[in-house]
């Protein structure tokens, strides 16, 4: 089943266009990380992605098997819950916001998928933890699981590992995987770490302020491209 089709998009700030002739599609239980430099657009793909940002050319349709409020989204930033006086179910339980439409309160079902992703994560012992208090890679699991709670279908992930220490990275690529392959997750990463994409994704997506490829991990390794933005090593 394909969830999102892209065709001939292009984006642009004050007229200047940051990315251009970008045409992928995202089907059902697909991991696709999206690699590319520093400005290279792959956040602003996410942003278009998250209906953040429109595109100046193309279009990004959704199926009927996905609306764009079904979407989990774990950002690069966590700057906004720095200093949020809130314990981690609290947090875990804001990512139903999305779900919530004008309902004021959340119900027993909100808190009960809350519930559950915090089992999933293995933070339930965190549960009455304030978040700030925590490590990185355990806050890490904590808006991995709020993410969670805002989809069954669709997870949107900038940048996850992001100042993370090695040992913690590979446990959350792992826990991605994980929820990939049993949850039948669809996930969209953007990622720097073009070793471990390869290791994990089922799909690559490498932007260069353009799309330069869009095909399957293993048609990936095969090319030049891959070799050169591994610096030169050996693509397994």
């Amino acid at each position: 089943m394909t969830f999102i089709e892209c065709s001939d998009l292009s984006f642009s700030y004050e007229n200047k266009t940051v990315l251009s002739k970008v045409n992928f599609s995202v089907e059902k239980a697909d991991y696709i990380c999206i690699l590319g430099e520093n400005g290279s657009g792959k956040s602003t793909l996410v942003k278009g992605l998250l209906n953040l940002k429109r595109p100046s050319n193309g279009k990004i349709v959704f199926s009927k098997g996905i609306k764009s409020n079904e979407i989990g989204y774990l950002s690069q930033q966590k700057s906004m819950l720095k200093d949020f006086p809130a314990s981690v179910f609290e947090v875990v339980l804001s990512g139903r916001l999305s779900s919530m439409g004008i309902r004021p309160f959340y119900t027993k079902k909100d808190k009960a998928i809350a519930n559950k992703n915090i089992e999933k994560l293995g933070i339930s012992h965190l549960k009455k933890k304030s978040f700030v208090e925590l490590s990185g890679g355990q806050q890490q699991r904590v808006l991995l699981a709020r993410g969670l709670c805002g989809t069954e279908k669709l997870l949107i992930l900038d940048e996850p590992v992001t100042g993370l220490d090695p040992l913690v990275t590979l446990e959350l690529y792992d826990l991605i995987k994980m929820i990939n392959e049993t949850e039948k997750m669809t996930i969209i990463m953007v990622t720097h770490d073009a070793r471990e994409a390869i290791k994990h994704a089922s799909h690559i997506l490498h932007l260069a302020n353009k799309q330069l490829f869009f095909g399957t991990t293993e048609e990936y390794k095969k090319t030049r491209m891959a070799e050169e933005f591994l610096g030169g090593g050996k693509v397994d």
